[in-house]
């Protein structure tokens, strides 16, 4: 039986994709190359997998409730991971309609034509540390509440594990929502602060830094968070949710030096304010992971980066 994988041509997906093809899975990705960035990346993405028999990619959108129903009636896959979503918390704040459509209504569709899968399959969904909202204390953990976001994005994700929730309890469907921090990596989307900061860097041009440099975001390798969902995929029962993160806060302004360290230039920086929807920090308690999932994030953040660093060079 085949794994269905959303968002397949995206940043994280196709890495799983990538992963699941190397362990001997079948595996059908559904993506509607979204104009948030070039579709050529995208497709760039895919290009080890559309040589593999084992991958078939279907074009088409989360919002059609008829194709959904339609590709998982076919499909009848063991198991989903739901990774395609409207990505970014400010562009969120200028399309919010748009945000709720794709990542609510989407996942909604998607939870919906599981649910009437015979068996049904594992269900595991990407959320995002987002939900936390701007807060001091540290680290975040599950069981902390998750009712003030401050982004239709982050918002987004919080409606996204409510129906999760509810479509187990109505339905038995297994159900786990994995929190990602702040992936990197080869492949990163282009609009993250990484990439774009690398192009930055790289041209010799001014590298913007919001706020005073102090906010602090849990860098964590694609890697290590493809490693979670597998395992995630493997243990999916019940409802579950859990972080994934690297719990090793890294501040704005030492990832502008570190990236620049890795690119082996001196970045020029311009301080200028804070922008809405920005959180001080985040920062993950994986304790709840690593006991239920075996999860162990081992990719340390300048490792990642020189990682990074190689395969933009070689693009």
């Amino acid at each position: 039986m085949a794994k269905l994988v959303t968002g397949a041509a995206g940043f994280i997906g196709s890495h799983l994709v990538d992963r699941l093809l190397a362990e001997g899975e079948d595996v059908v990705g559904l993506d509607n190359f979204d104009d948030f960035y070039a579709a050529s990346l995208k497709w760039a993405n895919l290009k080890g997998a559309l040589r593999s028999p084992r991958f078939r990619l279907v074009e088409g959108d989360i919002r059609d409730a008829r194709l959904v129903d339609q590709l998982m009636a076919e499909v009848q896959p063991e198991a989903i991971a739901h990774l395609a979503a409207r990505a970014g918390v400010r562009p969120s704040i200028e399309r919010p309609a748009l945000y709720c459509e794709v990542n609510v209504t989407g996942t909604a569709n998607l939870l919906s034509a599981a649910s009437k899968l015979e068996p049904m399959p594992r269900f595991v969904f990407a959320s995002s540390s987002s939900v936390y909202g701007d807060r001091e204390d540290a680290p975040f953990r599950e069981t902390d509440p998750v009712d003030l976001p401050i982004s239709p994005y982050a918002a987004t994700k919080k409606a996204c594990e409510l129906l999760a929730h509810t479509f187990h309890h109505v339905h038995g469907l297994p159900v786990t929502g994995l929190r990602f921090f702040t992936a990197y990596g080869p492949r990163n989307r282009p609009d993250l602060a990484i990439a774009k900061f690398a192009r930055l860097i790289d041209e010799g041009r001014e590298v913007p830094m919001f706020g005073d440099g102090t906010s602090r975001r849990d860098y964590t390798y694609v890697g290590d968070i493809v490693d979670g969902i597998v395992k995630a995929i493997e243990r999916c029962k019940s409802h579950h949710l859990y972080n994934l993160g690297n719990s090793n806060p890294v501040t704005l302004k030492d990832m502008i030096v570190s990236l620049g360290d890795a690119l082996g230039k001196t970045p020029l920086i311009r301080a200028l304010p804070e922008q809405p929807g920005d959180v001080r920090q985040t920062f993950a308690d994986t304790t709840r992971a690593e006991a239920e999932l075996g999860y162990r994030p081992s990719t340390p953040f300048r490792a990642g980066l020189a990682r990074f660093v190689e395969w933009y060079r070689a693009g």
